[in-house]
C-alpha cells in the first residue's frame, strides 16, 4: 500500500469528503492541518504550488482536490 497524506483545513467540505473515502474504503492516511500548522502549510505550497486543499499524495503522486477517480487509481482499488 502507498503512503497517504491529505493536506487539508477543519472547515473545507472537500477534504471530509476525501477522509470520509478513506475511511471507507480503509485507507490509512496522514492528516496534516494546514489551517493552524504553518509549516506543513508552507510545505504542501512548496509541493505543489497550490494554496488551495485538498491536496493529497498518494506515494510520489500528488492529487489537487477530491479527484475520486483518479485517487482510486493511483491506490489501486
Amino acid at each position: 500500500m502507498k503512503d497517504v497524506t491529505i493536506y487539508s483545513t477543519q472547515t473545507c467540505h472537500f477534504c471530509h469528503m476525501a477522509k470520509e473515502f478513506f475511511k471507507e474504503k480503509n485507507i490509512a492516511y496522514t492528516e496534516h492541518d494546514v489551517g493552524t500548522d504553518v509549516e506543513q502549510r508552507k510545505i504542501m505550497m512548496d509541493k505543489s504550488g497550490q494554496m488551495g486543499v485538498p491536496v493529497i499524495q498518494i506515494g510520489d503522486e500528488l492529487v489537487v482536490g477530491f479527484n475520486k477517480p483518479v485517487i482510486t487509481k493511483l491506490l489501486g482499488i
